[in-house]
């Protein structure tokens, strides 16, 4: 590759080479020297000079051809030397400038991204309060117009946890603490904070976990990424007295926990796209409580904690989320 692009650089020098010799030949023969071996010796003489300078220039420029041919992995791959020629060391300088250009605006760029997101954690939880004070005064009232109210209050609840773990997922790696987690703690976890939710869908769990099931997680996330399925689960029912099937198992190596729901489905056009950022599908048209973000949420999670997650749905039939943790993660006593 280092060679193809220098002789590719210097293709210009060979029809240059041939008008020169062909003029200094005319010049030579009009002069009225007619000796063929005297011209056959000037074109030699000049191939050997060309050859010499040819192969000085790739030698001296060798370390700058091969580091242009190769791409940058990395941006710290700008600060290699590219040579002591004077094109390489311009052309050193120029990367260099543009170097510390971009880490000075990547590290603005940091800060302005950790300011955002502390002020949208210090906005979530002072949000938080109010809602917590909204439903301690009406969690004793049974009129209609208090049903209504603890619904929306309940769906800012888990629409402030979202933004709010989105905004952490940036800096996962300084808020996660992987431990031994009881799974069907965890689980049972979840269907308490979804009960309220469950009850207004007509929405029944069924759980069947090992109690014995544990796995090395983070408590915290894996609740999160939990409560994202089994939402999803309770939303897309549209048969009244839906199930939601929670079951754990063991699969070879691995401990996998199975959500399984009998709601609407996803249409197999939209299955490949279901992990990405805001992607809602045509499920998204009819269900305005989509936002696309859940599922891109439990890809995320489960990427930075070393599980594994697979979705599988038909429409009208209903969606099964697959979740798998594997060894070394897993531990079953």
């Amino acid at each position: 590759m280092t060679l193809k692009l220098f002789l590719r650089d210097h293709a210009y020098l060979l029809p240059m080479f041939a008008i020169q010799i062909g003029v200094s030949i005319l010049v030579y023969w009009l002069a009225g020297n007619q000796n063929i071996w005297i011209a056959l010796y000037i074109v030699l003489l000049s191939a050997c000079l060309l050859l010499l300078f040819l192969t000085y220039r790739y030698w001296r420029l060798s370390r700058f051809y091969r580091r242009v041919s190769t791409p940058m992995t990395k941006l710290d791959d700008a600060m290699q030397s590219l040579g002591d020629a004077p094109l390489a060391t311009a052309l050193d300088e120029l990367l260099r400038s543009q170097y510390g250009q971009c880490q000075g605006q990547i590290h603005a760029y940091e800060r302005r991204i950790r300011d955002h997101a502390n002020f949208i954690n210090q906005w979530v939880h002072g949000m938080k309060t109010p809602l917590s004070v909204i439903h301690l005064t009406i969690q004793e009232e049974d009129d209609p117009i208090f049903h209504s109210i603890r619904e929306e209050t309940d769906r800012l609840r888990r629409g402030l946890e979202t933004v709010l773990y989105t905004s952490r997922l940036g800096s996962f790696e300084h808020d996660f603490h992987v431990e031994p987690v009881d799974l069907t703690s965890v689980v049972r976890a979840v269907i308490r904070e979804n009960k309220a939710y469950m009850i207004r869908n007509r929405v029944f769990p069924e759980v069947q976990v090992d109690p014995s099931y544990r796995i090395y997680s983070d408590e915290k996330w894996l609740g999160f990424l939990l409560g994202q399925i089994v939402t999803n689960a309770i939303r897309y029912s549209d048969k009244p007295d839906s199930k939601i099937s929670i079951t754990g198992r063991i699969r070879g190596k691995d401990i996998l926990l199975e959500v399984k729901d009998s709601g609407v489905g996803i249409p197999s056009q939209d299955l490949k796209r279901v992990f990405a950022p805001y992607f809602t599908g045509e499920n998204g048209r009819v269900f305005s409580e989509s936002t696309g973000m859940g599922l891109y949420l439990v890809r995320q999670i489960c990427d930075r904690l070393g599980h594994r997650v697979e979705l599988e749905s038909q429409v009208g039939v209903g969606t099964t989320v697959r979740l798998y943790f594997s060894q070394p993660y897993t531990d079953v006593r």
